[in-house]
């Protein structure tokens, strides 16, 4: 099996997808984070295409940045300065050549991930 990696990012305040959130990929190799890609998230909370395909595919440490502050303001989250929730990093490693699928459950106030599939 060839490794690759998704996503699904889904507001648990408003009950929906969430539509329209940047993610960033980064790989991590000691002090060296190398910008992989950006995506943003589709109508149904997830990137059209697999944030790290499958030709791509090491294994190795990562890091996803979701830009939430932006996507909380274009959603009529009331603002507030700074924004509680801005960019959440989420870095996790990869150890064998596998589907991993990392969603985001999101609040103004609070989120949660975990190993999908």
């Amino acid at each position: 099996m060839t490794g690759y990696l998704t996503t699904h990012v889904l507001d648990t305040a408003r009950g929906c997808p969430a539509a329209g959130l940047k993610i960033e990929l980064f790989r991590l190799e000691g002090e060296t984070r190398t910008h992989l890609r950006s995506l943003t998230t589709n109508a149904d909370g997830r990137t059209d295409e697999q944030i790290l395909p499958a030709a791509e595919f090491q294994t190795g440490t990562y890091e996803l940045l979701f830009h939430c502050g932006d996507y909380l303001d274009a959603n009529g989250t009331p603002p507030e300065e700074p924004r509680f929730l801005d960019v959440v990093p989420l870095r996790f490693g990869m150890s064998e050549a596998a589907h991993y699928h990392v969603p985001l459950l999101l609040s103004p106030f609070g989120y949660s991930t975990y190993r999908g599939s």
